[in-house]
């Protein structure tokens, strides 16, 4: 039996579950298609899977009905930022008080948002679930796309949004290109214990293997780590001793939290730029991580996503209100000029960072030195910078701003 729907959206993960929610208030038929049913429980301990979450993110958490489940399981804001150099007197420090702000964002497990986003997406009326189901086949028409799916399901939709992840399969049903490089790092992520309490600090170091993040959870010792390094250390700190790798993560640190403790399993992942060379095509969108990639030394990869979401929901709101082919590429040009360009400047910042910090010669170092100093002392640049990062400021959708009501 065939099945039509408005939109189907292939991957229930965050950033495709922020978009079906944020399409609540409209008519439009959607299916989720998701491979995976999350567990529903939490153990006591928190994932390694973490995101730090911007105000703006936040703001359309709380637009559309997500925030509230979060909060309810698990969330743990952090007040201040503290970024050093090594063997280097080069520092920055922002405080969420310097902004008039309560948090400079939450920590927060990655399933934790995909569980609360599914709890109140499941209450709407416009969505039907296909989980855990996989797409089989895509056939893209004139005027509608036809899925299959592995248990046997048809449907035929008016527009496929595909946030299935980096390696999306959507993308490559498409033959989309993908501007892409090797950072030439892997990302370590664990759960430590701190000897010292981490008073809600978020920090990190740049080294010159690369940067350390300590991430503050809501234990007042424990933090979650982003080791970002050569593959192969990263690989030989992945089956240290555990002894060894508390040891190495001190040093490491500068010893800034006292000893630390591992408390949990270790993981690495391949650090990697993507960049899609079309965020749309006829009856097909990309967002989140299928549209673009980026070095999480600013954590503003979900962010990123998030603010896609919110983009492509206000627009396709805006077509459909209109009466106009919601998967129709001239008229998602709008969304795809909007944010390729917001990907693309978050990208060259990223690299910009990375290379600003690579090297470990000495006039280099003083440089960095002194233009860390100077920046840390001029409130409106430093100011300017954080305000941007949380998502105060910048071309932002609807559902980010705090004036938003339904």
């Amino acid at each position: 039996m065939m099945q039509s729907f408005d939109i189907a959206i292939i991957g229930g993960g965050m950033v495709g579950l922020t978009l079906a929610a944020a399409l609540k208030n409209t008519d439009l038929r959607i299916a989720v298609i998701e491979g995976h049913t999350p567990d529903p429980t939490l153990g006591e301990s928190p994932d390694i899977r973490v995101s730090a979450l911007s105000r703006a993110s936040e703001q359309i958490l709380k637009n559309v009905g997500i925030w509230d489940g979060i909060i309810q399981r698990r969330a743990a804001p952090y007040r201040e930022m503290y970024v050093w150099e090594k063997d280097s007197f080069a520092h920055i420090q922002f405080h969420c008080q310097q902004l008039a702000q309560p948090d400079l964002g939450h920590i927060v497990e990655n399933r934790v948002i995909q569980l609360a986003a599914l709890d109140a997406v499941q209450n709407q009326n416009n969505v039907t679930f296909f989980m855990p189901s996989q797409c089989q086949s895509m056939v893209v028409g004139e005027s509608e796309v036809w899925l299959t799916l592995d248990n046997g399901s048809s449907l035929t939709t008016k527009l496929v949004v595909g946030t299935d992840g980096a390696n999306s399969w959507v993308r490559q049903q498409q033959d989309i290109p993908l501007t892409h490089w090797d950072y030439g790092h892997a990302a370590l992520v664990a759960n430590v214990m701190t000897e010292e309490p981490h008073q809600q600090v978020a920090r990190q170091i740049f080294t010159p293997q690369g940067p350390l993040a300590f991430l503050p959870l809501e234990h007042p010792n424990m933090c979650s780590i982003v080791w970002s390094t050569e593959p192969l250390r990263a690989n030989e700190l992945l089956t240290m001793e555990t002894e060894s790798f508390n040891r190495a993560l001190c040093v490491e640190f500068d010893h800034r939290l006292g000893l630390c403790e591992l408390v949990s399993e270790r993981a690495v992942f391949p650090l990697k730029m993507r960049y899609a060379r079309d965020f749309v095509c006829d009856r097909i969108a990309l967002a989140g991580d299928a549209a673009h990639t980026i070095h999480p030394l600013a954590g503003q990869g979900v962010n990123l996503g998030l603010l896609d979401a919110a983009s492509l929901a206000q627009e396709i709101t805006v077509l459909w209100q209109q009466g106009k082919d919601i998967g129709y590429r001239r008229n998602l040009r709008q969304y795809e000029r909007w944010r390729k360009a917001e990907a693309a400047k978050m990208i060259a910042a990223m690299q910009g960072f990375k290379e600003a910090f690579a090297g470990d010669f000495p006039v280099k170092k003083l440089l960095r030195g002194v233009g860390m100093s100077v920046l840390n002392q001029i409130p409106t640049v430093k100011n300017e910078m954080m305000q941007r990062a949380l998502g105060i400021r910048g071309d932002l959708p609807e559902l980010a701003k705090s004036t938003f009501s339904e």
